[in-house]
């Protein structure tokens, strides 16, 4: 009798344990197959039109989570597609005799994280246009970023009805300081005095902007707004000031509004596209029909490099998320991680320049520190090139900091050259709304360092011992780096953000582009001429631990982004904030279109 009970006990766990394989397997697949943009079958014949619909989530680095394009609310799958897939698939449709144009229909449910790969995205279609074929645009709305985007186009259109966005740009910043207050739980600060302004640590001790901070973030939007109005005004032939006028008196709110203006070129709706295409010579397949290809679809079919394994390589690593200690693969930066990625490409002899592509606030100096050695040393070898997202601020700055060249968009958030500290005292709120207290024995006056008890003047001098060294290297290593004196470094340090086309007149960056620019920058430093491969090298989680992370992180990434919505953003940013620990670089602040 006691065999039977066990025999079916291990046979009932021998059950659930294949369901639960197989149905994380048919998960594992249905994420492949998202990732892989499921496109590879969509035929491209002579008159095809490539469609951007942003069906795809543009990412700026290609994803290692297999589950990262699954809602698990829906069940659905969003394909995923890597920026520089993207662009190359671009570039590649421009000397595609069977491409005819570009059909921008920007409606669907993925799109782009950063106004960078707006910027970046937007330079490329208008490199498309020199081939002489056409970019068309079409959608029901207009958000400012989007008609940033479309407004590259040849001719843009938009639904009658639709609704149309232009209002300028604003940043807005969530102060806690009142709730702490409420709560009981006073926050130590140790900023250095230079660094007036590193004003990640304001919301916590004040309850509005200080008078530095108010200074950068304004010369941010107003920078990044430049960005756009230049960009538009040259595209649609109507000035600057015009634009300013006309987001100041909010007077683009319907379509019609937009047509007089001249940001549209017409109302039309979108079974009339047809006609547009007809009459730009674009000819119906045999079954009466326009053909249009994916981006991520013919992405698919450009496919990876195929020249010889022997053939000298570009390789692309990536630096995205925030910096933390340790190592991993789920969406942070792992400072071991990192170090060991950039160690390997810098011992593969075939190997011959190497790009980073950098988008991070920063985080942990230790770890931001761990990987500045090892850029040090690959740039000793191999010229290493530096191309800077949405942010590369802060830790994101100091790993970028040894690189032979830096190129940052436009719209990049950079600089952030400062550091802090940030300890909690949570001793009164607990006990006084929860009844919890704590108490012990030590040995010395300042073992056992805690968040319950108020910080001795001893150990605030320890930390904050840490917190001026930390920044005496940053902006010594910033200085050895960028070539450029002590001084001149101390005055645009402070902790001041700085738009990417500000950095470049201050000397921290080397020139204003994106991804491809940095890419052709590294080709030549490395006299690579027209026989080379480029390969993006990534991590990749292993074995099944790894992948119930992936599934059990994407799992309460849906979660969260279902049950709180847009509170999930400013979620995210308090608990990234509150999570560093330590001596910290990091600057928490972005600026969307």
């Amino acid at each position: 009798m006691k065999f039977v009970k066990i025999f079916l006990a291990a046979l009932a766990a021998f059950v659930v344990g294949s369901f639960v394989c197989f149905f994380l397997w048919i998960l594992v697949l249905v994420g492949m197959a998202g990732s892989m943009g499921g496109g590879s079958m969509e035929p491209v014949t002579n008159n095809t039109i490539l469609k951007i619909d942003f069906s795809e989530v543009i990412t700026d680095s290609p994803s290692v989570n297999p589950f990262a394009s699954i809602d698990f609310m829906t069940m659905q799958a969003t394909p995923q597609l890597s920026f520089y897939s993207a662009l190359r698939a671009i570039d590649a449709a421009a000397n595609d005799d069977r491409i005819k144009g570009i059909y921008l229909r920007p409606n669907g449910m993925g799109g782009l994280s950063s106004t960078a790969q707006v910027e970046e995205l937007r330079a490329t279609l208008q490199q498309f246009k020199e081939s002489g074929k056409f970019i068309i645009a079409y959608n029901e709305t207009y958000s400012q970023g989007l008609y940033y985007l479309v407004s590259v186009a040849d001719q843009i259109y938009m639904q009658p009805e639709g609704s149309f966005e232009w209002t300028g740009l604003a940043s807005q910043i969530m102060f806690y300081k009142g709730l702490l207050d409420k709560l009981g739980v006073e926050m130590e600060i140790f900023r250095p005095t230079v660094c007036k302004y590193k004003s990640a640590v304001e919301p916590y001790f004040l309850k509005k902007m200080s008078p530095e901070n108010r200074a950068q973030m304004q010369s941010l939007v107003n920078s990044m707004w430049n960005t756009v109005t230049s960009a538009v005004a040259e595209s649609r032939g109507v000035s600057v000031e015009e634009l300013n006028a006309l987001a100041d008196n909010l007077s683009i709110i319907l379509p019609q509004d937009a047509l007089e203006a001249k940001l549209i070129d017409s109302l039309k709706y979108e079974d009339e596209m047809e006609t547009v295409f007809e009459e730009l010579g674009v000819k119906k397949g045999l079954n009466g029909e326009l053909n249009y290809v994916s981006l991520g679809g013919y992405a698919a079919q450009v496919g990876a490099d195929n020249k010889k394994h022997s053939t000298p390589e570009l390789a692309i690593v990536y630096a995205e998320g925030q910096i933390v200690d340790g190592e991993g693969t789920d969406g942070k930066i792992y400072g071991n991680t990192l170090a060991a990625k950039i160690r390997e490409v810098r011992l593969d002899e075939g190997v011959k320049a190497v790009v980073v592509r950098v988008n991070s606030p920063g985080g942990s100096a230790l770890a931001s520190d761990l990987i500045w050695r090892e850029m040090e040393l690959l740039k000793a070898e191999k010229p290493v090139i530096i191309s800077m997202g949405g942010y590369a601020a802060s830790g994101g700055y100091y790993i970028s900091a040894p690189a032979d060249a830096i190129v940052a968009d436009k719209t990049t958030l950079t600089g952030s050259i400062g550091v802090f500290g940030m300890i909690p005292n949570v001793g009164k709120a607990m006990e006084q709304k929860l009844g919890i207290t704590v108490d012990g024995v030590k040995t010395n006056s300042s073992a056992g360092i805690n968040t319950f008890v108020p910080m001795t003047s001893a150990e605030k001098r320890a930390l904050m011992r840490s917190v001026d060294r930390v920044y005496e290297r940053f902006t010594g290593l910033v200085a050895e780096g960028r070539n450029l004196p002590i001084d001149e470094v101390l005055e645009i340090a402070g902790g001041r953000v700085w738009s990417g086309e500000e950095a470049l007149n201050i000397g921290l960056v080397d020139m204003n582009g994106g991804l491809k620019e940095a890419i052709a920058v590294a080709v030549d430093k490395a006299a690579l001429g027209e026989d080379y491969r480029i390969v993006e090298r990534t991590e990749t989680p292993t074995g099944l631990a790894a992948y119930l992370s992936a599934f059990s992180a994407q799992l309460k990434s849906s979660w969260e982004a279902s049950e709180l919505g847009v509170a999930m953003k400013e979620y995210r940013h308090l608990q990234e904030a509150m999570s560093q620990s330590g001596v910290v670089m990091y600057s928490p602040y972005k600026v969307n279109f």
